[in-house]
């Protein structure tokens, strides 16, 4: 069974982001890091990847895109649903340990719900295409 768990570390962050792989939206942008991108079983377990497919995923919504913490909040608890909800995009195939975080560019509200699920849907599927690519 594909688990869903949280990034929590700054350090998880920090190599997410250090790898540089990433697809953008109007709303959106996905950085992501896959355990078929190392070239060496001592930098796999040096970066804690479990043997089974796993995704953690973690979610940065800033001040300068929403002031109140009642809105970045929202957004942070939408996105976390829609991911529960189509994480067998990514989890499809056991194929890796898959570190994403999840950035928001621009605020959004209510009315943009499906907006935000088929973005996040089409940037799953473009992680989803690269990593089978690789695969």
């Amino acid at each position: 069974m594909h688990k869903l768990v949280m990034l929590r570390k700054t350090d998880e962050f920090s190599s997410v982001f250090s790898f540089r792989k990433r697809f953008s939206s109007s709303f959106l942008v996905v950085h992501y890091k896959s355990s078929l991108d190392k070239t060496s079983a001592n930098e796999i377990a040096a970066d804690n990847f479990v043997l089974d497919t796993q995704v953690k995923i973690g979610f940065i919504v800033a001040k300068k895109v929403a002031k109140l913490a009642v809105d970045r909040n929202y957004m942070r608890r939408v996105l976390r649903e829609l991911c529960r909800q189509e994480l067998y995009v990514l989890a499809g195939e056991d194929l890796a340990s898959i570190n994403i975080v999840i950035q928001v560019q621009k605020k959004f509200i209510n009315s943009d719900f499906l907006t935000i699920k088929q973005e996040l849907m089409l940037l799953f599927a473009k992680i989803q295409k690269k990593l089978v690519a690789k695969y």
